[in-house]
C-alpha cells in the first residue's frame, strides 16, 4: 500500500511483546501479554484499523466485482463508515459470495468475522444464511451513519426524529432569539446555520413522501414564527411570514 519500511518496522516494534495491567479500586492485577487487537487509547489505532480494512477490501477486489447495485451508472457493493462495513448486492447469492471473500481475506491478516455482530437485511423474502455453521441474523432495519435504514425504504421515522432534534435546537436558542441586542438578520443566519443542518442531515438518501414534505414545510414555518414571535392565532399568512 506504499507505506515506507521504516514505519512498518516502527509499528512492529511498538506492538512486539506488549503487556497490560488492569487497575481496580483494590489495586492492580499482574501484568499479562496482549496478542490481539490494537492498542487502546493510542492515536495510531484508528489509522491502523482503517489501513487493515482498506487492505482487505482491495484484496477482495470489490471495485472490480460485478456484484452490487447500479447508482448513477456506478456499481456500489460496499458502504464503509469508521468501523462499520455494509455489503450491498442484488441477490442473496451475490451477498453471500461477497461476505465469504471478505471473511477469507480478513482471516489472512489475523482478523475474524464476528457472526453475532453480522446482520442481513433484504427488501424482499430471504432465507436464513449460515457462515461456518453459524446462522446470520436477518433484521428489518439497522443503523448506518447515525440513520436507521429499513427494509421497506420508509424514511418517515427518520424525518420525524430529525424534526424533533431540530425543534430541540430551536428551543435551546430561545434566549438568543428573544434578545433585543441581536439583529433580525443575525437571528435568521443562526437558525439557518444551527437548526436546519440538524434537520436536513443525510436528507440526500431520504425517500420523501407528500406527508413528510408537509411536515418539513410546517417545521420551517414554525421556526420563523417562533423567531418573529408570531403566534399561530395571529391572522398572518404563511407567505407573509416567509417574506
Amino acid at each position: 500500500m506504499g507505506i515506507p519500511d521504516h514505519l512498518t518496522c516502527l509499528l512492529r516494534n511498538l506492538y512486539a511483546g506488549q503487556e497490560a495491567t488492569v487497575r481496580t479500586g483494590h489495586g492492580t492485577t499482574d501484568w499479562f501479554q496482549i496478542g490481539k487487537g490494537v492498542r487502546q487509547g493510542c492515536i495510531l489505532s484508528p489509522c491502523l484499523f482503517n489501513l487493515y480494512a482498506e487492505y482487505i477490501m482491495r484484496n477482495v477486489g470489490l471495485e472490480e466485482a460485478q456484484a452490487g447495485i447500479k447508482i448513477a451508472g456506478r456499481n456500489i457493493n460496499n458502504l464503509r463508515y469508521t468501523d462499520d462495513t455494509t455489503l450491498v448486492a442484488e441477490s442473496e447469492e451475490e451477498l453471500k459470495s461477497l461476505l465469504m471473500k471478505v471473511k477469507e481475506e480478513s482471516e489472512k491478516v489475523g482478523l475474524k468475522l464476528n457472526i453475532q455482530k453480522t446482520k442481513t437485511m433484504a427488501s424482499g423474502p430471504i432465507t436464513s444464511s449460515e457462515i461456518d455453521g453459524e446462522t446470520v441474523e436477518t433484521v428489518a432495519d439497522f443503523i448506518l451513519g447515525g440513520s436507521k435504514i429499513t427494509a421497506d425504504g420508509d424514511c418517515s421515522h427518520v424525518i420525524k426524529r430529525h424534526l424533533l432534534l431540530g425543534r430541540k435546537v430551536m428551543t435551546n436558542l430561545d434566549s438568543i432569539l428573544k434578545s433585543r441586542d441581536i439583529t433580525l438578520p443575525t437571528k435568521v443566519h443562526l437558525v439557518k446555520a444551527m437548526v436546519f443542518p440538524v434537520v436536513m442531515y443525510g436528507c440526500e438518501s431520504w425517500t420523501v413522501k407528500k406527508a413528510a414534505c408537509q411536515r418539513i414545510d410546517a417545521f420551517e414555518l414554525w421556526c420563523w414564527r417562533r423567531l418573529l414571535r408570531v403566534p399561530w392565532t395571529a391572522r398572518r399568512s404563511n407567505q407573509s411570514i416567509l417574506k
